[in-house]
């Protein structure tokens, strides 16, 4: 017999039961491990999914924000020019009523009638005032296409150019929006010109 012959004979076999007991602790071992890697992953996923609910929450509450900002910013400016065309509508009245006050000022007979349209012409500017509606001053300033509409341009000796020498018709602004330009001459020049983007009337 040889030398390996006589280690494999001196060798004792595992005992079956031995093999036995080493394979369940093994098994259940590798089963916790992979039950512990499957918990870990199913908490991220839920975590990610978490995350990406809060992030469209806050979306959809900037947005019902925004919302409601743009609906009463509508609903103010509505109202502010419920009356836009009516008042437009009225200023052909304002118009005539100068008009009247310009012919009897040329009548000194007329001093009565005068009077008596001036203080209309009054009341009737106060009226449009509380309703927001007020005119602008158009003559000697400088001419701006965002409040006057030039219909005429003149030499002038009195005036700079590109200025405002004579109004025809007044221009009117309805809280801060224009709501009526003014009919102007203009003095003729090469100055460029533009909208200067008050509300209030031009500089």
């Amino acid at each position: 017999m040889n030398e390996e012959q006589k280690l494999g004979a001196n060798e004792e076999p595992m005992d079956a039961s031995d093999a036995a007991a080493q394979t369940p602790a093994d098994a259940g071992s590798d089963q916790e491990a992979s039950s512990v890697g499957d918990l870990h992953a199913l908490l991220e996923q839920k975590e990610a999914e978490i995350q990406a609910l809060k992030d469209k929450i806050l979306r959809q509450a900037a947005d019902i924000e925004n919302t409601r900002k743009r609906l009463e910013r509508d609903r103010t400016e509505a109202i502010a020019y419920a009356n836009e065309s009516l008042i437009r509508e009225l200023l052909a009245v304002v118009d005539n009523l100068e008009r009247a006050i310009q012919h009897a000022e040329q009548d000194t007979d007329n001093q009565t009638l005068l009077e008596g349209v001036k203080m209309t012409h009054k009341h009737f500017l106060d009226t449009l005032a509380r309703f927001g509606c007020r005119p602008f001053e158009s003559q000697g300033k400088d001419f701006d296409p965002c409040f006057h509409e030039a219909i005429l341009q003149q030499e002038s000796e009195e005036y700079p150019p590109n200025t405002v020498i004579q109004e025809f018709q007044r221009g009117y602004t309805l809280h801060e929006r224009l709501l009526r330009p003014a009919l102007v001459a203009v003095s003729k020049g090469t100055r460029a010109v533009s909208c200067s983007q008050k509300s209030d009337g031009p500089a």
